[in-house]
Protein backbone atom coordinates (compact mmCIF):
# COMPACT_ATOMS: atom_id res chain seq x y z
CA UNK A 1 0.00 0.00 0.00
CA UNK A 2 1.33 3.66 -0.71
CA UNK A 3 0.61 6.76 0.41
CA UNK A 4 -0.92 9.64 -2.22
CA UNK A 5 -0.55 13.14 -2.02
CA UNK A 6 -3.42 15.93 -2.54
CA UNK A 7 -2.91 16.01 -6.20
CA UNK A 8 -3.69 12.33 -6.51
CA UNK A 9 -6.95 12.57 -4.57
CA UNK A 10 -7.87 15.28 -6.74
CA UNK A 11 -7.35 13.35 -10.11
CA UNK A 12 -9.09 10.62 -7.98
CA UNK A 13 -12.26 13.12 -7.13
CA UNK A 14 -12.16 14.10 -11.15
CA UNK A 15 -12.86 10.69 -12.29
CA UNK A 16 -16.06 10.77 -9.94
CA UNK A 17 -17.45 14.05 -10.63
CA UNK A 18 -15.35 15.86 -13.15
CA UNK A 19 -14.92 19.64 -12.54
CA UNK A 20 -15.25 20.25 -16.67
CA UNK A 21 -19.13 20.11 -15.43
CA UNK A 22 -19.10 22.78 -12.70
CA UNK A 23 -21.24 25.64 -13.86
CA UNK A 24 -19.31 28.92 -15.13
CA UNK A 25 -17.97 31.31 -12.31
CA UNK A 26 -18.43 28.57 -9.41
CA UNK A 27 -15.58 28.36 -7.24
CA UNK A 28 -15.25 24.80 -7.42
CA UNK A 29 -11.62 23.29 -6.62
CA UNK A 30 -8.63 23.92 -4.29
CA UNK A 31 -9.71 26.18 -1.81
CA UNK A 32 -7.07 26.42 0.72
CA UNK A 33 -3.65 24.55 1.18
CA UNK A 34 -0.87 22.01 -0.06
CA UNK A 35 -1.66 19.29 -2.47
CA UNK A 36 1.75 18.45 -2.72
CA UNK A 37 1.70 16.97 0.47
CA UNK A 38 0.87 13.53 1.71
CA UNK A 39 -2.84 12.68 2.53
CA UNK A 40 -3.47 10.08 5.11
CA UNK A 41 -6.78 11.06 6.60
CA UNK A 42 -9.27 12.89 4.34
CA UNK A 43 -12.88 14.05 6.23
CA UNK A 44 -15.62 14.68 3.81
CA UNK A 45 -18.35 17.76 5.15
CA UNK A 46 -21.05 19.46 3.34
CA UNK A 47 -20.03 22.87 4.65
CA UNK A 48 -16.86 24.08 5.84
CA UNK A 49 -17.10 25.75 9.28
CA UNK A 50 -15.63 26.74 12.74
CA UNK A 51 -16.36 23.32 14.22
CA UNK A 52 -16.43 21.78 11.08
CA UNK A 53 -12.33 22.34 10.80
CA UNK A 54 -11.79 21.80 14.65
CA UNK A 55 -13.77 18.49 14.48
CA UNK A 56 -11.30 17.57 11.85
CA UNK A 57 -8.06 19.17 13.59
CA UNK A 58 -9.25 16.80 16.26
CA UNK A 59 -8.87 13.68 14.34
CA UNK A 60 -5.77 14.39 12.72
CA UNK A 61 -7.23 14.87 9.01
CA UNK A 62 -4.97 16.08 6.57
CA UNK A 63 -7.76 16.87 4.19
CA UNK A 64 -11.69 18.17 3.66
CA UNK A 65 -13.09 17.32 0.61
CA UNK A 66 -16.48 19.46 0.77
CA UNK A 67 -19.37 20.22 -1.25
CA UNK A 68 -19.94 23.88 -0.27
CA UNK A 69 -16.79 25.99 -1.24
CA UNK A 70 -16.32 28.11 1.77
CA UNK A 71 -14.67 30.75 -0.12
CA UNK A 72 -17.31 31.53 -2.21
CA UNK A 73 -17.06 35.07 -2.77
CA UNK A 74 -13.69 37.37 -3.28
CA UNK A 75 -11.87 37.57 0.19
CA UNK A 76 -10.54 41.20 0.64
CA UNK A 77 -9.02 40.94 4.09
CA UNK A 78 -8.29 38.12 6.92
CA UNK A 79 -9.93 39.26 9.87
CA UNK A 80 -8.81 36.61 12.58
CA UNK A 81 -11.36 38.21 14.79
CA UNK A 82 -13.85 36.62 12.69
CA UNK A 83 -15.32 33.10 12.01
CA UNK A 84 -14.22 33.02 9.12
CA UNK A 85 -10.38 34.52 10.06
CA UNK A 86 -10.32 32.38 13.08
CA UNK A 87 -11.47 29.31 11.01
CA UNK A 88 -8.31 29.88 8.14
CA UNK A 89 -5.83 30.36 10.64
CA UNK A 90 -6.48 26.77 12.17
CA UNK A 91 -6.31 25.36 8.62
CA UNK A 92 -3.12 26.77 7.84
CA UNK A 93 -1.50 25.79 11.51
CA UNK A 94 -2.69 22.77 11.07
CA UNK A 95 -1.31 22.36 7.41
CA UNK A 96 -4.97 21.08 5.95
CA UNK A 97 -5.91 20.76 2.55
CA UNK A 98 -9.81 22.15 1.73
CA UNK A 99 -11.03 21.25 -1.76
CA UNK A 100 -14.77 21.96 -2.93
CA UNK A 101 -16.71 19.78 -5.56
CA UNK A 102 -19.73 22.40 -5.75
CA UNK A 103 -21.50 22.38 -9.05
CA UNK A 104 -20.35 19.34 -10.81
CA UNK A 105 -21.22 17.48 -7.72
CA UNK A 106 -24.82 18.26 -8.13
CA UNK A 107 -24.85 17.69 -12.14
CA UNK A 108 -22.09 14.35 -12.34
CA UNK A 109 -23.85 10.63 -12.91
CA UNK A 110 -24.18 9.51 -9.53
CA UNK A 111 -23.65 13.09 -7.21
CA UNK A 112 -26.25 14.65 -5.38
CA UNK A 113 -29.31 14.81 -7.57
CA UNK A 114 -28.71 10.76 -8.74
CA UNK A 115 -28.44 10.57 -5.08
CA UNK A 116 -32.01 12.62 -3.68
CA UNK A 117 -33.47 10.57 -6.69
CA UNK A 118 -32.53 7.33 -5.70
CA UNK A 119 -33.46 7.77 -1.86
CA UNK A 120 -36.74 8.93 -3.00
CA UNK A 121 -36.63 5.41 -5.67
CA UNK A 122 -37.36 7.77 -9.15
CA UNK A 123 -37.83 5.17 -11.93
CA UNK A 124 -36.49 6.62 -15.55
CA UNK A 125 -34.78 9.55 -14.50
CA UNK A 126 -34.07 12.59 -16.68
CA UNK A 127 -31.80 15.96 -16.55
CA UNK A 128 -33.98 18.87 -15.19
CA UNK A 129 -31.89 21.37 -16.69
CA UNK A 130 -29.16 20.36 -19.24
CA UNK A 131 -25.92 22.12 -19.01
CA UNK A 132 -23.71 19.64 -20.86
CA UNK A 133 -24.21 18.06 -23.78
CA UNK A 134 -21.42 15.80 -25.62
CA UNK A 135 -21.87 14.36 -29.07
CA UNK A 136 -21.39 10.32 -29.15
CA UNK A 137 -18.75 8.68 -31.61
CA UNK A 138 -17.79 5.02 -32.99
CA UNK A 139 -14.84 4.27 -32.43
CA UNK A 140 -13.97 1.30 -34.70
CA UNK A 141 -10.18 -0.62 -34.94
CA UNK A 142 -9.08 -3.41 -36.42
CA UNK A 143 -7.35 -6.15 -34.11
CA UNK A 144 -5.82 -9.77 -34.97
CA UNK A 145 -8.28 -12.00 -33.15
CA UNK A 146 -5.83 -13.40 -30.54
CA UNK A 147 -5.44 -9.46 -29.14
CA UNK A 148 -9.18 -8.18 -29.57
CA UNK A 149 -9.72 -8.89 -25.95
CA UNK A 150 -7.08 -6.75 -24.32
CA UNK A 151 -7.74 -4.03 -26.67
CA UNK A 152 -11.32 -4.22 -26.13
CA UNK A 153 -10.61 -3.94 -22.22
CA UNK A 154 -8.42 -0.49 -22.52
CA UNK A 155 -11.39 0.88 -24.75
CA UNK A 156 -13.40 0.28 -21.64
CA UNK A 157 -11.34 1.48 -19.38
CA UNK A 158 -10.77 4.44 -21.47
CA UNK A 159 -14.61 5.59 -21.38
CA UNK A 160 -16.25 3.57 -24.08
CA UNK A 161 -18.84 1.41 -24.39
CA UNK A 162 -21.24 3.19 -22.11
CA UNK A 163 -25.01 3.13 -23.45
CA UNK A 164 -27.37 5.14 -21.45
CA UNK A 165 -27.15 5.01 -17.68
CA UNK A 166 -27.40 1.21 -17.22
CA UNK A 167 -25.05 -0.43 -19.76
CA UNK A 168 -21.99 -0.35 -19.58
CA UNK A 169 -18.75 -2.76 -21.37
CA UNK A 170 -20.60 -2.92 -24.67
CA UNK A 171 -19.19 -3.60 -27.67
CA UNK A 172 -19.62 -5.10 -31.48
CA UNK A 173 -17.21 -7.54 -32.87
CA UNK A 174 -17.20 -9.03 -36.58
CA UNK A 175 -14.55 -11.28 -38.06
CA UNK A 176 -12.93 -10.48 -41.00
CA UNK A 177 -9.79 -10.92 -43.30
CA UNK A 178 -7.37 -8.06 -43.07
CA UNK A 179 -4.58 -7.49 -46.13
CA UNK A 180 -1.56 -5.18 -46.08
CA UNK A 181 1.83 -5.50 -47.75
CA UNK A 182 4.93 -3.73 -45.64
CA UNK A 183 7.22 -1.59 -46.69
CA UNK A 184 11.18 -2.66 -46.58
CA UNK A 185 11.54 -0.32 -43.75
CA UNK A 186 8.60 -1.46 -41.59
CA UNK A 187 8.43 -3.94 -38.73
CA UNK A 188 5.20 -5.47 -38.60
CA UNK A 189 4.33 -7.48 -36.17
CA UNK A 190 2.83 -10.13 -38.35
CA UNK A 191 3.69 -10.97 -42.10
CA UNK A 192 6.73 -10.33 -43.83
CA UNK A 193 8.25 -7.37 -45.43
CA UNK A 194 7.47 -6.55 -49.13
CA UNK A 195 4.35 -9.27 -49.66
CA UNK A 196 0.81 -9.05 -49.10
CA UNK A 197 -0.56 -10.37 -45.19
CA UNK A 198 -3.76 -12.42 -44.88
CA UNK A 199 -4.89 -11.92 -41.19
CA UNK A 200 -7.77 -13.10 -39.21
CA UNK A 201 -8.94 -9.43 -37.77
CA UNK A 202 -11.69 -8.71 -35.54
CA UNK A 203 -13.79 -5.24 -36.57
CA UNK A 204 -14.18 -3.94 -32.69
CA UNK A 205 -16.45 -1.51 -32.31
CA UNK A 206 -18.20 0.63 -29.66
CA UNK A 207 -19.25 4.28 -29.17
CA UNK A 208 -17.55 7.09 -26.44
CA UNK A 209 -18.49 10.46 -26.17
CA UNK A 210 -16.19 13.15 -28.46
CA UNK A 211 -14.25 14.22 -25.25
CA UNK A 212 -12.65 10.97 -24.49
CA UNK A 213 -12.22 9.75 -28.03
CA UNK A 214 -8.52 10.89 -28.48
CA UNK A 215 -7.04 9.73 -25.07
CA UNK A 216 -9.09 6.05 -25.97
CA UNK A 217 -7.28 6.30 -29.81
CA UNK A 218 -4.34 7.32 -28.04
CA UNK A 219 -4.27 4.24 -25.14
CA UNK A 220 -5.82 1.77 -28.05
CA UNK A 221 -2.80 2.62 -30.28
CA UNK A 222 -0.26 1.71 -27.28
CA UNK A 223 -1.94 -1.23 -26.38
CA UNK A 224 -2.39 -2.49 -30.44
CA UNK A 225 -0.08 -5.07 -31.56
CA UNK A 226 0.41 -3.58 -34.83
CA UNK A 227 3.28 -1.11 -35.90
CA UNK A 228 0.39 1.00 -37.68
CA UNK A 229 -3.34 0.41 -36.23
CA UNK A 230 -6.16 1.10 -38.62
CA UNK A 231 -8.67 3.22 -36.27
CA UNK A 232 -11.60 5.27 -37.58
CA UNK A 233 -13.68 7.46 -35.67
CA UNK A 234 -17.37 7.94 -37.00
CA UNK A 235 -19.59 10.92 -35.99
CA UNK A 236 -23.45 9.60 -34.75
CA UNK A 237 -26.03 11.66 -35.49
CA UNK A 238 -28.47 11.96 -32.32
CA UNK A 239 -27.16 10.45 -30.24
CA UNK A 240 -26.34 12.58 -27.30
CA UNK A 241 -24.96 12.26 -23.46
CA UNK A 242 -26.86 15.11 -21.11
CA UNK A 243 -25.91 16.19 -18.08
CA UNK A 244 -27.39 18.76 -15.93
CA UNK A 245 -28.63 20.09 -12.73
CA UNK A 246 -32.33 18.25 -10.88
CA UNK A 247 -33.70 15.01 -12.12
CA UNK A 248 -37.09 14.27 -12.92
CA UNK A 249 -38.68 10.82 -12.60
CA UNK A 250 -41.54 8.41 -11.31
CA UNK A 251 -43.23 6.80 -8.82
CA UNK A 252 -43.85 3.44 -8.20
CA UNK A 253 -47.56 4.37 -7.61
CA UNK A 254 -49.34 7.55 -7.48
CA UNK A 255 -50.43 9.37 -4.35
CA UNK A 256 -51.72 11.58 -2.24
CA UNK A 257 -48.96 14.77 -1.85
CA UNK A 258 -49.43 14.49 2.07
CA UNK A 259 -48.55 10.88 2.05
CA UNK A 260 -45.22 11.92 -0.24
CA UNK A 261 -44.46 14.40 2.00
CA UNK A 262 -44.16 11.80 4.91
CA UNK A 263 -42.16 9.64 2.66
CA UNK A 264 -39.81 12.02 1.72
CA UNK A 265 -39.28 13.14 5.69
CA UNK A 266 -38.83 9.65 6.18
CA UNK A 267 -36.10 8.91 3.69
CA UNK A 268 -33.99 12.37 3.90
CA UNK A 269 -33.61 12.04 7.75
CA UNK A 270 -35.67 15.20 8.28
CA UNK A 271 -38.55 16.35 10.99
CA UNK A 272 -39.86 19.43 9.20
CA UNK A 273 -40.44 20.84 5.41
CA UNK A 274 -41.97 23.63 4.14
CA UNK A 275 -45.10 22.66 1.51
CA UNK A 276 -45.83 24.86 -1.19
CA UNK A 277 -50.13 23.27 -2.63
CA UNK A 278 -52.52 21.54 -1.78
CA UNK A 279 -51.39 18.60 0.87
CA UNK A 280 -54.67 16.68 -1.13
CA UNK A 281 -52.90 16.50 -4.59
CA UNK A 282 -51.62 13.73 -6.49
CA UNK A 283 -48.17 12.82 -7.54
CA UNK A 284 -46.66 10.48 -9.27
CA UNK A 285 -44.20 12.74 -11.28
CA UNK A 286 -41.57 14.16 -8.80
CA UNK A 287 -38.45 16.86 -9.81
CA UNK A 288 -36.10 16.69 -7.53
CA UNK A 289 -33.23 19.38 -7.22
CA UNK A 290 -30.72 19.78 -4.18
CA UNK A 291 -29.89 23.15 -2.95
CA UNK A 292 -31.37 26.35 -3.91
CA UNK A 293 -34.05 25.42 -6.55
CA UNK A 294 -35.36 29.60 -7.05
CA UNK A 295 -33.94 29.81 -10.77
CA UNK A 296 -35.29 26.60 -11.42
CA UNK A 297 -39.03 26.32 -11.25
CA UNK A 298 -40.15 26.68 -14.75
CA UNK A 299 -37.83 23.98 -15.88
CA UNK A 300 -39.27 21.56 -13.63
CA UNK A 301 -42.58 22.66 -14.36
CA UNK A 302 -41.61 21.93 -18.18
CA UNK A 303 -40.65 18.71 -17.04
CA UNK A 304 -44.01 17.83 -16.62
CA UNK A 305 -43.55 16.85 -12.56
CA UNK A 306 -46.68 17.10 -10.59
CA UNK A 307 -44.41 18.15 -7.35
CA UNK A 308 -40.99 19.68 -7.02
CA UNK A 309 -38.13 18.94 -3.90
CA UNK A 310 -36.25 21.95 -3.36
CA UNK A 311 -34.72 23.99 -1.16
CA UNK A 312 -34.20 27.77 0.05
CA UNK A 313 -37.87 28.53 -1.85
CA UNK A 314 -38.29 32.83 -1.56
CA UNK A 315 -41.39 34.58 -0.36
CA UNK A 316 -42.28 35.54 -3.44
CA UNK A 317 -40.87 32.42 -5.90
CA UNK A 318 -43.95 30.85 -2.91
CA UNK A 319 -46.36 32.83 -5.04
CA UNK A 320 -44.65 32.16 -8.57
CA UNK A 321 -45.13 28.46 -7.93
CA UNK A 322 -48.67 28.63 -7.03
CA UNK A 323 -49.14 30.66 -9.84
CA UNK A 324 -47.94 27.95 -12.00
CA UNK A 325 -49.75 24.70 -10.28
CA UNK A 326 -46.02 23.54 -9.12
CA UNK A 327 -46.67 21.81 -5.69
CA UNK A 328 -43.26 22.26 -3.60
CA UNK A 329 -41.58 20.84 -1.01
CA UNK A 330 -38.75 22.89 0.63
CA UNK A 331 -36.66 20.44 2.72
CA UNK A 332 -34.03 22.60 2.84
CA UNK A 333 -30.42 22.84 1.58
CA UNK A 334 -28.80 20.70 3.91
CA UNK A 335 -30.49 17.72 2.49
CA UNK A 336 -27.20 17.80 0.40
CA UNK A 337 -25.44 15.81 2.96
CA UNK A 338 -26.47 12.72 1.54
CA UNK A 339 -22.62 13.55 -0.24
CA UNK A 340 -20.94 12.86 2.38
CA UNK A 341 -21.48 9.27 2.47
CA UNK A 342 -21.70 9.11 -1.16
CA UNK A 343 -18.35 10.19 -1.99
CA UNK A 344 -16.61 8.00 1.19
CA UNK A 345 -18.18 4.99 -0.62
CA UNK A 346 -16.23 5.98 -4.08
CA UNK A 347 -12.75 7.30 -2.26
CA UNK A 348 -13.09 3.55 -0.61
CA UNK A 349 -13.82 1.44 -3.54
CA UNK A 350 -10.72 3.81 -6.01
CA UNK A 351 -8.61 3.40 -2.55
CA UNK A 352 -8.27 0.31 -2.65
CA UNK A 353 -8.23 -0.62 -6.26
CA UNK A 354 -5.06 1.75 -6.64
CA UNK A 355 -3.44 0.38 -3.56
CA UNK A 356 -3.49 3.52 -1.49
CA UNK A 357 -3.68 3.64 1.95
CA UNK A 358 -5.98 6.52 3.34
CA UNK A 359 -8.50 6.69 6.24
CA UNK A 360 -11.79 8.26 5.28
CA UNK A 361 -14.22 9.97 7.72
CA UNK A 362 -17.17 11.54 7.27
CA UNK A 363 -17.93 15.31 9.46
CA UNK A 364 -20.88 14.11 12.17
CA UNK A 365 -21.14 18.01 12.76
CA UNK A 366 -24.67 19.35 11.77
CA UNK A 367 -24.39 22.24 9.60
CA UNK A 368 -28.02 23.26 9.00
CA UNK A 369 -28.36 26.47 10.60
CA UNK A 370 -31.89 26.19 10.66
CA UNK A 371 -33.92 25.18 14.28
CA UNK A 372 -37.71 24.68 13.95
CA UNK A 373 -39.56 24.98 17.03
Amino acid sequence: MKTANGHEFVAMLEKIVPRKLAMESDPTGLQLGDLSKKVRKIMFTLDVLEDVVEEAIEQGVDMIIAHHPFLFRPVHKIDMETAQGRMIRKLIKHDIIVYAAHTNLDIAKGGVNDILANLLELKETEVIVPTHVEKYLKVVVFVPKESCETVRQVLMNNGAGQIGTEYESCSFEVMGTGKFKPSEKASPTIGKKGELAHVDEVRLEAIITEDLALQAVKAVKAAHPYEEPAIDLYPLEGLKHVEGLGRVGTLAKEMPLEVFVDIVKGVLSIEHLRLIGDPETKVKKVAVLGGDGNKFIHDAKRSGADVLITGDIYYHTGHDLLAIGLPTIDAGHNIEKVMKSYLKAEFEERSKEQGIEVELVVSEKNTDPFTFL
